[in-house]
């Protein structure tokens, strides 16, 4: 009976012992209780807004449903809700978070002051675009992992506080479109790693001096109270803006390099002299010659100098061009690379309506530098050419995507894709630049009124808002394509029934003058490519700016892909395949061929725009500056908010080509897989769709287990191989090992040209 109850005894042990380990495994996955106190502390300080999965009593922050909300195990590392429409302030808790590394509440209506008490693991905050006031606070010298803070677009007030020391991580500063006043604390020379800096529009005063031995590469000064000498090596910025401000006009000489020479020593003290003096004569002879001697040796120094300078300088000058020369050597000994027929576009066209054309009345201040010439050139291949009727429809837009029975690809276009591009017409003769300086004249009023410049000229049709606003039927709802990081498109309909999309910027993207504008809308102009979607016009009046693009029949690719199932099924595996070619060539052409290279900074699906033949249009291209600037700032634009396009050093505030190239790789894959980059009602493991899938790239089973299940498996395994290969490389975590776009288009061209005619023209 004993040894029963003993044995009963132990099972009910061992069963308690199972209860407990279950209920251990099932709460390990629980989010940091500090961390769930934080976070719902800043819930109920934002006013409790209606956001998907907030407020959830006894709801796990971790658990992938909470909007903007990024775990690593069971900390929350990333809080992102930009564009929200948030109110309420910040509250006190933000300090409690153990492990947050990025804030991002830009482009709310949040207020009150930011909290003085910040997480110490904090590597990005953003902040931009709110209604902050008060002052910035002085906690930041404890935030010594800090690699970017944007607190622009504010009404923040007082000195910036002396509180960088330390702060070696700082990459990106943004302190603009504030009231802060005062000078430049002294902590800001020790920020070494500091490379944008934006202090425009504020009342920052007195000298530079502090900033001119950072690294910087972007500095922006424009519209405050500096003064004083510019310091010689600001000058040497690649971007350093600095007008509105009363400086003297006079530059900081360099501090003199160190010198061996001995200073006259001073004369002796006055008296009769003793036998061993020199006499007043001799005294002053030898003084005489003592100082020519000085000037000499002073001028030998500096010919030196100057001598080691110049060949230094050509040395330079010989490494910078060699390379460049042999390149181009090698590219005319190689194939020329492969390009559609009529990458570059003719002249605008100007459609009888309202709208007037620019007239400028003054001289050019600046002229843009011109990629390719524009005049008599064909917008599209001629093989492909549609009727006139056809040829007026066109589009930026997320409309429905019509059903096509025709859904085989064209073999002209393929032969078209592989056909080498048409010679470079000569570039076009551009005036020249013309200086206009304006002395600052002392006056009894201390108000310093920021300095003006002519209006650039611009050839591009100028549209008034009246007459958009009867295309577009004042804006209406009706009309509406769909809403971004940088405003609304909507469909405008011309009196000739030609439709157009009209993007309407946000005045908190877009707060440029109008002669900043204009720059903006002759860079977007000159590029012209068959792959580019096409600017058309603009409108820069009463305080509007918005831009008129030609309207693509077809909607987006990620409609394309995520919205329409029995559309989807019509996209054939060498559909997709000429899709990404049409993508890839048209960032090789921004990155490779534009002078200066252009980085289109948002590439994603929903920017590639689809005509009737699905050929693709990217778009946005030339709008970087809005999401690099102003209210957006440099790291909280559109890409970061879009989750799974952006490559990891975005993070850090860096953005190159190869980034693009990173986002290029992502969209390949929502070509693969038929996934969206980021699906919120997948599990954990396979929301992110680069996370889940790079592990199944080299493994042939588990990649044709993760393709797209509308092609049916109608796809040849080589070339699917082939461009997860692609896919593969595009998307490495460090950016110099991803290659070029010139060899991506090269890459899937070699794949078209693989594959039997027979496939190649539509039989899968």
């Amino acid at each position: 009976m004993d040894e029963k109850r003993f044995v009963v005894c132990c099972l009910n042990l061992e069963i308690l012992v199972w209860i407990l380990l279950v209920f251990a495994v099932q709460h390990s996955d629980e989010t940091d209780p500090g961390d769930v106190a934080a976070i719902n502390g800043l819930y109920a300080a934002l006013g409790s807004p209606s956001l998907p999965g907030w407020g959830t009593v006894g709801g796990d922050p971790c658990n992938g449903l909470w909007q903007g909300v990024i775990c690593e195990n069971t900390n929350i590392v990333t809080i992102r809700l930009n564009a929200a429409n948030l109110g309420g302030e910040l509250g006190d808790n933000l300090g409690s978070f153990s492990s947050l590394k990025t804030l991002d509440l830009s482009n709310n209506h949040i207020g009150g002051s930011i909290p003085s008490i910040l997480p110490v693991t904090l590597q990005n905050i953003f902040l931009s675009a709110n209604e902050f006031t008060g002052s910035i606070p002085t906690s930041l010298s404890y935030l010594s992992q800090l690699s970017a803070m944007s607190l622009n677009g504010n009404h923040l007030t007082g000195g910036i506080p002396d509180s960088f020391h330390g702060l070696t991580a700082l990459v990106n500063l943004d302190l603009s479109g504030n009231s802060l006043s005062g000078s430049l604390p002294p902590s800001l020379g020790s920020l070494s790693s500091l490379a944008t800096l934006h202090l425009q529009n504020n009342q920052l005063s007195g000298t530079l001096d502090v900033l001119q031995d950072l690294p910087l590469a972007d500095l922006n000064v424009e519209n405050n109270l500096f003064s004083g000498p510019i310091p010689q090596k600001l000058f040497s910025i690649p971007n350093f803006k600095k007008d509105g401000n009363p400086f003297d006009g006079s530059i900081a000489p360099l501090p003199p390099p160190n010198s061996s020479i001995t200073p006259l020593s001073a004369p002796p003290f006055s008296g009769s002299p003793t036998s061993a003096q020199t006499p007043p004569a001799a005294s002053a002879e030898s003084s005489s010659t003592g100082s020519k001697k000085s000037l000499s040796v002073k001028r030998v120094v500096w010919i030196s100098i100057a001598a080691v300078l110049t060949f230094i300088i050509l040395v330079l000058a010989i490494l910078l061009i060699l390379p460049r020369c042999l390149r181009k050597w090698h590219e005319t000994q190689r194939t020329p690379k492969q390009h559609e027929i009529a990458p570059y576009v003719g002249a605008r066209e100007n459609p009888g309506d309202s709208g007037s054309l620019v007239q400028p009345g003054r001289d050019i201040e600046k002229a843009p530098l011109v990629v390719k010439p524009k005049e008599k050139q064909p917008r599209r291949p001629a093989p492909i050419l549609k009727p006139p009727h056809e040829q007026e429809v066109n589009v930026l837009t997320t409309s429905a995507l019509p059903k096509k029975d025709n859904n085989d690809m064209n073999p002209s276009r393929f032969d078209i894709d592989l056909m080498p591009p048409p010679p470079h017409p000569p570039l076009p003769t551009l005036p020249h630049e013309r200086v206009i300086v304006k002395p600052i004249v002392p006056a009894e009023d201390t108000t310093v009124k920021p300095l003006t410049r002519p209006v650039p000229l611009t050839f591009v049709k100028s549209y008034t808002i009246a007459s958009l606003q009867q295309y577009t039927n004042s804006f209406s709802q009706d009309n509406l394509l769909g809403s971004g990081m940088l405003g609304s498109v909507y469909r405008a309909e011309l009196p000739n029934g030609k439709l157009l999309a009209v993007k309407k910027l946000d005045k908190r993207v877009c707060s440029q003058q109008k002669d900043e504008f204009l720059d903006l809308v002759n860079n977007i102009d000159i590029i012209r490519h068959a792959n580019v979607v096409e600017l058309m016009g603009y409108c820069a009046e009463h305080g509007q700016r918005l831009l008129v693009h030609e309207y693509c029949t077809n909607g987006t690719l990620q409609d394309a892909l995520h919205s329409d199932d029995e559309f989807k099924k019509q996209l054939s595996w060498n559909t997709r395949i000429r899709m990404a070619l049409g993508a890839a060539r048209a960032l090789e052409y921004l990155h490779e061929v534009c002078e200066p290279p252009i980085i289109h900074r948002n590439f994603k699906s929903a920017n590639l725009l689809l005509d009737d033949e699905l050929a693709v249009h990217v778009s946005d291209c030339g709008l970087a500056p809005l999401l690099s600037s102003g209210a957006t700032s440099q790291l909280s634009g559109q890409l970061l908010t879009t989750y799974g396009y952006s490559a990891p050093e975005f993070e850090s505030g860096i953005y190159t080509s190869q980034s693009d190239v990173y986002s290029f790789g992502v969209v390949m894959l929502e070509l693969l897989t038929g996934r969206m980059s980021f699906d919120r009602t997948r599990t954990r493991g396979e929301q992110f769709l680069v996370r889940w899938a790079i592990p199944q790239l080299h493994d042939i089973d588990a990649l044709t287990k993760m393709v797209d299940p509308s092609l049916n498996g109608k796809y040849p395994i080589k070339s699917l191989s082939h461009f997860a290969d692609i896919i593969s490389r595009c998307v490495q975590h460090e950016p110099e090992f991803r290659p070029p776009m010139s060899e991506v288009v090269q890459d899937l061209i070699q794949m078209i040209k693989r594959e039997p005619n027979n496939r190649l023209h539509g039989e899968l």
